[in-house]
């Protein structure tokens, strides 16, 4: 099979520039968020005077819900229309999310610069994943699939800690937005004039087998919410990761910040959970292709359920600096195995609607934990948030331990 650039072949080497290209666009999707991820919390208190903590989240929620759904319409997109024009729409609808941040003259302005960043994140982050998937076929997924987690969410650490230290020496707003600005346009302009479409890879990988027709979407949601058992454990998984990613986000600067702590070490903490996460998807995601998708799921559960149990019961900036290092190395051992589960059981036919249905379930987690966060928080106080977040992360993992088959394709 050829292309306008040569013959397709699968595999990481053979596919080296453009998925390091993709590598790059996904960079900036991640800065987009980690422009929020420090500065959005103390911008609610600070500037906007927002007391209660259920509607300090109501951000988070229009993102998480936003993101969700969009998800899910970006896989669908992606196998209907291709991959490139759904990314290169992405960012078209991002543009404007820095500026309304900068210019919000009240907090529903900020609410919805979050809708449109919810869009963004999920029509550019779901086409990146997919279409490193297509490039390099079945034999190294997890290791992709880690790679390319691991710049995203590099880049929400390295801005969350940059855009910090920008507000602690300039102020809130406008100057740790203006990094959004550049992200937005420089993602833009690569995925226009350099990306190339990925389709042709999932035909060479469907190869001379007898191509069953696509099934109908409501299969394909029905399959991976609940009828697979690998599936949907996986879906449950995704949902509750990004629950407790939610609660970190939104409610950790404010619990901080109300013990005390200064902003510059706030920007710290909000970046070395994501960093760690970052560096370590590097190597988990590549360990889940050699040991299977299972254990790593199950362990990385559990060791993020003890570590927000520890930044609950912590009371020292080293504490809870350890503490999220424990959360983000948690959280390296689930992301990149998570995504790398659905593309081991999804039919290549059918496989960008499954991711889509699977970022579904993940990123409602957003929502999910704003919500349980804000509401648990106001009523019995942020620690209170923080343990049950804890428990159902525990729970999460059980319930891997239990439905969950191992999905790693023998080569």
């Amino acid at each position: 099979m050829n292309s306008a650039s040569g013959p397709i072949r699968l595999g990481l080497g053979a596919n080296a520039g453009q998925f390091a290209l993709l590598i790059g666009v996904n960079a900036l999707v991640g800065g987009m968020v980690g422009q929020e991820r420090t500065v959005l919390p103390l911008l609610a208190s600070d500037i906007f005077g927002l007391t209660g903590l259920t509607a300090v989240l109501t951000y988070l929620v229009a993102f998480g819900v936003t993101k969700a759904f969009t998800n899910l319409a970006a896989g669908a997109m992606a196998d209907r229309f291709g991959r490139k024009p759904v990314l290169v729409t992405g960012w078209l609808i991002g543009l404007p999310v820095p500026l309304l941040l900068i210019w919000a003259p009240t907090w529903g302005w900020v609410v919805v610069a979050n809708l449109l960043l919810g869009v963004n994140q999920g029509l550019t982050w779901s086409t990146t994943v997919i279409m490193k998937i297509d490039l390099v076929g079945p034999a190294r997924r997890g290791l992709a699939m880690g790679l390319n987690e691991s710049v995203g969410y590099g880049a929400v650490a390295l801005t969350a800690l940059v855009t910090g230290l920008i507000a602690a020496r300039a102020g809130l707003r406008p100057a740790p937005f203006y990094l959004g600005i550049a992200y937005a346009g420089l993602g833009l302009g690569i995925s226009a004039l350099f990306v190339r479409e990925t389709r042709g890879h999932v035909e060479l990988e469907q190869g001379d087998r007898e191509r069953p027709p696509r099934p109908p979407w409501r299969d394909v949601f029905m399959l991976t919410s609940f009828r697979d058992r690998s599936l949907s454990a996986v879906s449950q998984a995704g949902l509750v990761n990004n629950l407790n990613d939610g609660m970190a986000w939104g409610l950790l600067p404010l619990y901080y910040a109300a013990a005390g702590v200064p902003l510059a070490q706030i920007a710290v903490l909000a970046a070395v959970y994501p960093a760690v996460w970052a560096v370590a998807q590097i190597g988990t995601g590549g360990l889940s292709d050699r040991i299977g998708r299972k254990r790593l799921i199950v362990a990385g559960m559990l060791i993020q359920a003890a570590a927000l149990g520890a930044i609950a019961a912590g009371s020292s900036f080293e504490a809870w600096l350890g503490a999220a290092a424990v959360l983000g190395l948690g959280t390296a051992m689930v992301y990149p195995t998570l995504l790398a589960a659905v593309a081991d059981v999804a039919d290549p036919i059918w496989r960008g609607s499954a991711i889509g249905v699977y970022r579904l379930w993940r990123d409602l987690g957003f929502a999910v934990g704003a919500v349980v966060a804000g509401v648990v928080a106001d009523a019995a106080g942020m620690p209170a948030a923080i343990w049950v977040v804890a428990g159902l992360t525990a729970g999460s993992g059980l319930v891997v331990l239990v439905r969950m088959r191992e999905t790693r394709p023998r080569m």
